[in-house]
């Protein structure tokens, strides 16, 4: 048997994924240890010698992988997910001194985040994220909107009664940041309802403010409640929608690359008869994929 296909074999098998997610876990639970200076302090040397053995695992991981990509390994650089695992790694070899420690610990810290590289479920989230930022961009330009018209009305309706919270447009912003995160924000709306000298809901000294309290029961009530509807409860499901829509996308991504992978495969071993029985299969999944989202939705 040839080297490559040994290689293929092995990083083809279905207890090596395992086995990497087990070694990334033991890493994460490694870089945790060394924030014990009591740990580090006993049982320093036994640390550092494992966190060698995971570094060694890792490169022959990376080498396995590149073998078995043979007669054309850089095919491995192909994959975005090989690249970042290859530059983690590579990174863990950089000559740095003792005063660059915390900079390698922070490295260690991220050979955790191969956990995505590896689990494939994990793949489709992180896609369908970065596929979500050019809509989410326009939504948190919708929010900014949002949030600017809101602090320039409460600046002007409830500046004078309560300075702390709405004594400026950028204080305003901030304070609609709290309602949004639903902290608290009753005591804010309450503030204006009531007025800031029947209600003490500050959490802060007013001395040297200009107050001139003013009770805006009606006013008060609109404009929170209507703010928390619209930026919390709307905003969110817009989100909700588009993470969603990335994820259906990244999903049949993931179907395409995997039907263009195995018609690779079929032209390079020369199972041509078996083309379009895979293509059916995998038209199938994408199909039971599409009736899921579908469901979630």
């Amino acid at each position: 048997m040839k080297i490559p296909e040994f290689c293929r074999r092995i990083v083809e098998s279905s207890w090596f994924p395992g086995f990497i997610i087990a070694v990334i876990v033991f890493a994460g639970v490694l870089v945790g240890m060394e924030t014990s200076p009591s740990l580090v302090a006993e049982h320093g040397t036994l640390i550092g010698i494992l966190n060698k053995v995971v570094l060694a695992i890792f490169v022959v991981e990376i080498a396995l992988k590149m073998t078995a990509a043979s007669p054309k390994p850089w095919r491995f650089f192909t994959d975005g997910w090989n690249v970042f695992d290859f530059l983690i790694v590579v990174v863990c070899f950089l000559p740095l001194g003792a005063s660059f420690a915390p900079v390698l610990r922070l490295f260690r810290l991220f050979r955790v985040l191969r956990l995505v590289s590896v689990i494939p479920r994990l793949q489709v989230i992180v896609s369908a994220l970065l596929r979500c930022l050019p809509s989410m961009f326009y939504v948190t330009i919708l929010l900014f909107l949002v949030f600017y018209i809101y602090a320039v009305a409460g600046t002007m309706f409830f500046g004078a009664n309560d300075p702390v919270h709405f004594g400026g447009l950028w204080t305003s912003m901030l304070s609609l940041f709290r309602v949004v995160t639903l902290e608290d924000w009753t005591d804010v709306m309450y503030l204006q309802m009531f007025g800031s000298d029947v209600y003490e809901g500050y959490n802060q000294s007013i001395e040297g403010r200009t107050v001139e309290p003013k009770a805006q029961p009606f006013l008060g009530a609109l404009y929170f409640i209507s703010f928390v509807l619209v930026g919390t409860m709307i905003m969110l499901n817009l989100v909700i929608g588009v993470i969603i829509n990335g994820m259906d996308e990244a999903q049949k991504e993931v179907a395409d690359r995997r039907l263009h992978e195995l018609l690779s495969q079929g032209a390079e071993g020369g199972e041509q008869l078996h083309r379009e029985a895979r293509i059916a299969s995998l038209r199938q999944k994408v199909a039971e994929l599409s009736d899921e989202l579908e469901k979630l939705a």
